[in-house]
């Protein structure tokens, strides 16, 4: 892959100011005071929130916890989304700290899915990443990996080590030089706007005649509505990492440099806040 490290590395360390307040209807023994932690856009929430936890824990008899979870501004936040792509879904135009709302009871089953240990998240890490390597290289990356490889990768991330993770990852950003890219770019695009989670479907980062294809040229397909008429005010503002990069930039060069770790391109569209 181009190696472009300095642009992987600000990826990594991107972090998001957030402020956690115990929901006012838990039953504690004195005031939870607000607790206040960086989160780390490339992880998620569950894997990043045992201080919190544990603060509230002081202030709560343990017969009153039961799994925790987050909400903001009434809307449950998926676990199994990146922290990145949450903020970026539902409170890119915020002011910061991001204010997130931790619950103890009335688990919203029908909205989340329980996250009763680590290894959940890890085993749910990894079939993105087998997913993500089926479409650029067959799974024929992740298949000649060994277990101590996957392993590896999960590690860098749990406890947010780059160059752990990257040592490994590199191998499943590589591609022959002769096909220009991957056999298809691993890419979700979500919107507040829908009840469906995210839009997947099959998209090469070449064209048939050997043009590059970008991030314009994706929307176009996907999401035509998100790419404003010549004259037409932007209704919708295209966020990767919390940057709105320019629609010029190739698929290819995005993957590589944008993804998650999970292997996937997440797109989050929001509407262009109005004044």
């Amino acid at each position: 892959m181009a190696d472009d490290k300095d642009v992987l590395r600000d990826v990594w360390f991107g972090r998001i100011p957030t402020c956690f307040t115990l929901n006012q209807d838990e039953v504690t023994e004195r005031e939870a005071e607000p607790y206040y932690l960086l989160l780390p856009r490339v992880s998620y929430l569950t894997l990043v929130t045992d201080k919190v936890k544990k603060h509230f824990l002081k202030v709560m008899k343990q017969e009153d916890m039961e799994e925790m979870w987050f909400e903001y501004e009434g809307t449950p936040l998926k676990w199994h989304y990146p922290i990145g792509v949450l903020f970026d879904l539902h409170a890119s135009n915020t002011v910061l700290p991001w204010s997130i709302t931790v619950h103890f009871k009335n688990f919203p089953d029908r909205d989340l899915l329980r996250c009763p240990s680590h290894s959940v998240i890890e085993a749910h890490f990894m079939s993105s990443i087998k997913e993500a390597d089926a479409l650029k290289h067959k799974s024929q990356v992740v298949n000649d990996m060994q277990k101590k490889d996957h392993k590896q990768l999960w590690m860098g991330l749990q406890n947010d080590k780059f160059d752990q993770f990257w040592a490994m990852n590199r191998k499943l950003m590589e591609y022959p030089t002769e096909e220009g890219g991957f056999r298809y770019i691993p890419f979700r695009i979500y919107q507040t706007m829908s009840d469906r989670p995210f839009i997947q479907k099959l998209f090469r980062p070449v064209s048939p005649e050997g043009n590059t294809h970008t991030l314009g040229s994706l929307l176009k397909e996907m999401y035509p509505a998100a790419i404003p008429n010549e004259g037409q005010q932007k209704r919708y503002q295209v966020v990767i990492h919390g940057i709105e990069p320019l629609l010029e930039t190739p698929l290819q060069w995005l993957s590589e440099h944008l993804s998650h770790p999970d292997n996937f391109l997440h797109i989050c569209i929001v509407p262009t806040p109005t004044d």
